[in-house]
C-alpha cells in the first residue's frame, strides 16, 4: 500500500510564520503613521506655531500621498518586483521620518508627512501582494489575511496610544523619530526572509500622468473642503476649485481608458465584488479615522486630558479590535465575508452614534468607554472582512494593484472624512462662538455633528457591503502567469 505524504503548508513552517510576522510589521508601521500624530497635534501647534486649520494638513498630508500614490506603488510592485519596491518604500519612510523629527516649521513637517505617505504607498501594496501570493492554500490564506486585518485595525488605535506615550515622554518629535529604527529592523527582515522576484517582462512604461491626475485631484478636493467653511460654500473660488478637482478625477478615468499601459487597468473591476469592497472600505474609514481625530481633540481640549491620558484612553479599544479580528478570522469560513462586514459596519455605527452624544463634562467610564468598545468590535470585523473580500479571486499579476486599490480606498476615505467632518464641526462651532457660546460647549457641539455624520457614513458602508463578494477566504486564480 502506497503511503501518501502530506506536504506541510507554507504557514505551518517556521519561515512562513516569520514572513507573516514581517509583513504584518510592515502593515502596523504604515497604519500607525496615519494616527500616531493625532495626540501630538496640540504640542506641535504650540511648538511650531501652527494654525488650527493648518494642523489638519499634518495627518491629511500623509493620507493624501499615501492614497494618491498607492496605485502607482501597487503597479510598480507587480512590474518591477515586490521586494524591490518594498525596500525602496521602507527606506523612504525612514529618511522622511527622520527629517520630520527635525522640523523647525509647519512647511517642513507637512513636506515630511507627504514623503512618508509616498513611502507607505510603496510598502503596503507590495507587502499585501507578497502575502496573497505566498499563502495560496485556502486555510493558510484565510488565517494570514485574518492576522493582517487584525493588525491593521489594531494599528489605527495603537497609533493614538503610542502617540500619547511618546508626546508625554520624550516629546512630539519622537512620533517621527520612532520610525527609522523600526524601518531598519524591517529592512533586515526583508533581506533575510523575502526572496527577490524578477521584474515582469511587461515593462512597456509606466502611466506617470495617472498618479499626477488622481493625486492632484484629491489634493485640490480636500484643500477646497478644508477652506470652504471660512471661504463660503457658495463663494466663486470654492465652486471653481471643486469643479477643477472633479475635472481632474474625470480626466484620470479617461486617461486610464485610453492609456496603453494604464496605472489602473479598468478590467480589474470585472473581479466580482472588488469595487464594492473598495467603496465599502473608503466610506467606512472616512468614519473610523475621523472619529479618532475628533475624540482626541475632545479629550484634550474639552476634558483637559494630557497626551498620555488621551493615548491610554484608547487602550481598551486596541484589545477590542484584537478580539474582534481573531473571532472574525475563525467564523469567516462558515459565514463568508458579507455578513461579517455588514454587521461590523452597523456595530461600529452604533458605537460612534453613542459617542456623538458626549457631554461637555463627560466621564470616561460612562460616556466614552462603552461607545469605544462597541466601535472597536465593528472595526476589527470590518477590517478583516473587507481585506479578505477584496483579495478573493485576484490573479497573481494583479495582486499588487488589488492591494493598492484597497489601501488607497482606506487612506483617501480617511483624508476625505477628515476634510468633510472637520468642515461640519468647524461650521457648527463657529456659529455658536459667534453667538457667544462658551468655548467648551461650542467645541463639543461641533464634535457632536461631526461624529453623527461619521456614524451615518458607517451605515452607508453597510449598505455598500451588501454588494461585496461573500468569499470564505479562498485563493482562486492566484497562479502566476
Amino acid at each position: 500500500m502506497t503511503e501518501v505524504t502530506v506536504r506541510p503548508t507554507v504557514l505551518a513552517s517556521r519561515r512562513g510564520k516569520l514572513i507573516l510576522a514581517l509583513l504584518c510589521a510592515v502593515a502596523f508601521l504604515d497604519f500607525v503613521d496615519a494616527s500616531i500624530v493625532n495626540v501630538a497635534l496640540p504640542s506641535i501647534r504650540d511648538d511650531l506655531h501652527v494654525s488650527v486649520q493648518g494642523l489638519q494638513w499634518i495627518p491629511s498630508g500623509y493620507l493624501l500621498t499615501y492614497g494618491g500614490f498607492m496605485l502607482l506603488g501597487g503597479r510598480a510592485a507587480d512590474l518591477l518586483g515586490r521586494r524591490r519596491v518594498l525596500v525602496s518604500g521602507t527606506m523612504l519612510i525612514g529618511l522622511s521620518s527622520f527629517a520630520g523629527g527635525l522640523s523647525v516649521n509647519q512647511g517642513t513637517l507637512v513636506a515630511a508627512r507627504l514623503a512618508q505617505g509616498v513611502g507607505a504607498a510603496m510598502m503596503l501594496p507590495a507587502a499585501l501582494s507578497i502575502l496573497t501570493t505566498t499563502f495560496t492554500e485556502p486555510a493558510d490564506r484565510r488565517k494570514a489575511l485574518g492576522v493582517w486585518g487584525g493588525v491593521g485595525g489594531l494599528a489605527s488605535a495603537a497609533g493614538v496610544l503610542l502617540g500619547g506615550l511618546l508626546t508625554e515622554g520624550p516629546g512630539w518629535r519622537w512620533v517621527m523619530f520612532v520610525n527609522p529604527p523600526a524601518c531598519f529592523l524591517v529592512l533586515f527582515g526583508i533581506f533575510r526572509l523575502i526572496s527577490g522576484d524578477r521584474p515582469s517582462r511587461r515593462r512597456d512604461g509606466f502611466d506617470l500622468f495617472g498618479p499626477v491626475l488622481v493625486t492632484g485631484g484629491m489634493l485640490l478636493l480636500v484643500f477646497t473642503l478644508v477652506k470652504a467653511p471660512d471661504q463660503g460654500w457658495a463663494d466663486s473660488r470654492t465652486i471653481v476649485e471643486l469643479t477643477g478637482a472633479l475635472l481632474m478625477l474625470v480626466a484620470f478615468v479617461l486617461n486610464e481608458r485610453r492609456c496603453a499601459n494604464p496605472l489602473l487597468p479598468l478590467s480589474i473591476f470585472r473581479i466580482k465584488g472588488l469595487a464594492a469592497a473598495d467603496v465599502t472600505q473608503l466610506i467606512a474609514f472616512a468614519g473610523f479615522l475621523a472619529m479618532f481625530f475628533f475624540l482626541t481633540l475632545y479629550m484634550q481640549n474639552v476634558l483637559g486630558y494630557s497626551p498620555l491620558e488621551t493615548g491610554a484612553a484608547y487602550l481598551p479599544l486596541c484589545v477590542g479590535v484584537g478580539i474582534a479580528a481573531g473571532v472574525t478570522a475563525q467564523i469567516l469560513a462558515r459565514t463568508g465575508t458579507r455578513p461579517v462586514i455588514v454587521v461590523g459596519c452597523l456595530l461600529a455605527a452604533g458605537g460612534v452614534y453613542d459617542l456623538s452624544r458626549i457631554p461637555v463634562d463627560g466621564s470616561y467610564l460612562t460616556d466614552l468607554l462603552p461607545g469605544l468598545m462597541i466601535m472597536s468590535f465593528g472595526l476589527g470585523a470590518v477590517f478583516v472582512g473587507v481585506t479578505t473580500a477584496a483579495n478573493a479571486g485576484v490573479p497573481a499579476d494583479k495582486a499588487g494593484l488589488a492591494a493598492a486599490l484597497l489601501n488607497a480606498s482606506q487612506q483617501l476615505g480617511g483624508a476625505l472624512g477628515l476634510a468633510i467632518f472637520s468642515a461640519i464641526a468647524t461650521a457648527r462651532t463657529n456659529h455658536l462662538l459667534a453667538a457667544h457660546t462658551p468655548v467648551p460647549q461650542a467645541l463639543t457641539a461641533g464634535f457632536h455633528r461631526a461624529l453623527l455624520a461619521s456614524g451615518i457614513f458607517l451605515v452607508a458602508a453597510a449598505a455598500f457591503a451588501l454588494r461585496t463578494s461573500n468569499t470564505r477566504g479562498e485563493a482562486e486564480a492566484l497562479d502566476e502567469p
